[in-house]
């Protein structure tokens, strides 16, 4: 296989060296193959799954032409859900660190718009937001897009599915007809194919491989009779023990009432769907990532955009009608060089889903007996880490080494032992693991951060 360096790129020194100081060395293939498109100003329709490393490439894309002396909408990043958008707009401020003075915006629904008016009088160079909420700007005229240079649709497919197709189209007949427009889905059904002839000019056309090396994930079939779902998969994670995995479902009711039965059964999983306010759907997130809790259980459209550096398994609670979302579920595992594994249940009656997901990866899939799950009584698969809440954040001033002081100066906690620190608005989380957890928080409580109390409290 050959590699291809990011040096390989016209790209500024100062942006080449950021991209060097956040370990990105070898281009992948998403990368290797869009990026010379993207730098040469050609549009783009682009199919690569998650993880796959396309946020870097339409970043790095934004990056290389934008004027930051110029205050003024430059970039555009369309994304379907909240997650992704806060995921994009970090990627994004990582990659711009070698650009002063940058202005990138997050404007997503479920926040209040009040401060996001305040940030739009900033001009910022790159916005990143969901459809709805960006078209709400552009009515009332706080968000102007005459100096736009480039339009990215990142997981449009997942857009299309949510019905955003007439909000999409109404934000691209706002925007200037010379534009660069970047289209990547990870799927590829008509409708793309169909937006891309309407709001595209002749774009470079790059399909990275969907399917998954079955070396890197071991993927097993369970069949089951009615009534046997919930306790096949709690004989799943007793066997195969995964220290974090997500489980999928198809509605999202169900995925509250699976956390509820999982955490009766000594699970610690939290539920990620479309009812949960944005403060929940952060907190679920945060704990998930920060390995405060060992299972996720989520739908499609709630999981897009989830990035989880070291996932061990996905577990499909019900199979999905499509195989093309079959495989864009498992390919969150077997990141990075590690191994994956993903689990599978159905009846005999899902039997046509089974034999579709065959087709499409054109090879038989394992299937195994349930009777072969060594199950253990009284099992229980506790987090490693556990996460606890500052009621302070970014609008307090309060930083990452703040938290970290405050924890480790003129005390005896190892900064070993203190894990993942995510700081929001008005809240920071920080991740410390599960033996300290009491002296943590008694630590944090009674003494000060930045010279300031804030109320903490351990979650659960």
């Amino acid at each position: 296989m050959t590699t291809t360096a990011f040096s390989s790129l016209a790209l500024t020194p100062e942006l080449l060296a950021n991209i060097q100081s956040l370990e990105y060395e070898v281009m992948t293939p998403i990368q290797a193959q869009s990026l010379p498109a993207i730098l040469k100003g050609k549009d783009l329709l682009a199919q690569a799954k998650t993880g796959s490393g396309k946020t870097a490439a339409f970043a790095i894309g934004i990056l290389h032409k934008l004027e930051p002396q110029t205050y003024r909408t430059q970039a555009l990043v369309l994304c379907p859900t909240r997650e992704l958008a806060e995921q994009v707009s970090k990627e994004i401020r990582r990659l711009a660190r070698a650009i002063p003075n940058t202005n990138i915006l997050t404007l997503c629904g479920g926040k209040p718009i009040g401060p996001q008016l305040a940030s739009l009088e900033r001009n910022p160079h790159v916005v990143v937001g969901t459809p709805g909420r960006i078209l709400k700007h552009l009515q009332k005229d706080t968000l102007k897009l005459a100096g736009l240079k480039m339009l990215v649709l990142d997981e449009a497919d997942r857009m299309l599915d949510m019905g955003f197709h007439e909000d999409i189209m109404r934000i691209i007949d706002i925007t200037p007809r010379q534009r660069q427009t970047l289209l990547f889905s990870a799927t590829y059904p008509d409708e793309i194919k169909g937006i891309s002839d309407a709001i595209q000019n002749d774009p470079i056309d790059i399909r990275v491989q969907s399917l998954h090396d079955n070396t890197i994930i071991k993927q097993v079939f369970y069949e089951i009779q009615k009534g046997e779902r919930t306790t096949t998969l709690v004989a799943l994670l007793q066997h195969y023990r995964p220290e974090s995995s997500v489980v999928f479902c198809n509605r999202k009711q169900q995925c509250q009432e699976l956390a509820e039965t999982l955490w009766q059964q000594g699970f610690h999983a939290l539920a990620l769907h479309g009812d949960l306010e944005q403060k929940e759907r952060d907190q679920v997130l945060v704990q998930f990532a920060n390995k405060s809790s060992s299972i996720l259980i989520a739908t499609d459209v709630a999981a897009r955009g989830l990035d989880i550096k070291d996932l061990q398994a996905v577990i499909n609670f019900e199979l999905s009608p499509d195989p093309q979302i079959h495989i864009h579920r498992i390919g969150r595992t077997g990141r990075a060089g590690n191994e994956g594994l993903a689990l599978s249940v159905f009846m005999a009656s899902e039997a046509a889903k089974v034999n579709a997901i065959e087709e499409y990866q054109k090879c038989p899939v394992r299937i195994d007996k349930t009777t072969s799950l060594k199950t253990r009584d009284n099992f229980r698969l506790s987090p490693p880490m556990v996460t606890l809440c500052i009621n302070g954040g970014r609008k307090n001033k309060v930083r990452a080494g703040d938290i970290l002081g405050a924890l480790t100066a003129n005390t005896n906690l190892p900064g070993k032992q203190i894990g993942k620190i995510d700081i929001f608005d008005n809240l920071a989380y920080v991740a410390v693991e599960r033996p300290i957890a009491k002296q943590a928080l008694k630590i944090l409580s009674e003494g000060k951060i930045k010279g300031r109390k804030f109320r903490v409290r351990k979650l659960r």
